[in-house]
């Protein structure tokens, strides 16, 4: 054989050897694809579950938030009648003691002014 010349036998192992080295390029590619959508698949799972889990706080805190402003309305409501109560009160007291109007206190009034002028 001159030189420079491959054989028949050589020849046909180089192919066989290409096309192993071919086979396994193709499998490695179809197994990097599949670990590739796995990930996205992956990716996109974790996303929709924290999406899902951010959602879900907010409603509790929406409703944590509804339910302290329901206290705060319902204590502000009871402060307010213990003052209205506490003032109706006061005003009675009032009303009956020395809060009476001028008109009604008509004898005392003229008790207290006419006595500076009767003897004892």
């Amino acid at each position: 054989m001159a030189a420079g010349s491959v054989s028949t036998a050589e020849s046909a192992g180089s192919i066989e050897a290409l096309k192993r080295v071919r086979a396994a390029e193709t499998e490695t590619d179809e197994r990097v694809r599949a670990a590739k959508a796995a990930a996205e698949a992956t990716v996109r799972s974790l996303s929709e579950e924290g999406a899902v889990a951010v959602r879900a706080a907010q409603a509790a805190a929406d409703a944590a938030r509804a339910a302290q402003l329901e206290r705060a309305r319902a204590d502000a409501d009871r402060e307010a009648a213990a003052i209205v109560a506490e003032g109706e009160q006061a005003a009675e007291v009032a009303l009956r003691t020395e809060g009476k109007r001028p008109a009604d206190r008509r004898q005392e009034i003229l008790a207290t002014v006419l006595s500076g002028f009767w003897t004892d």
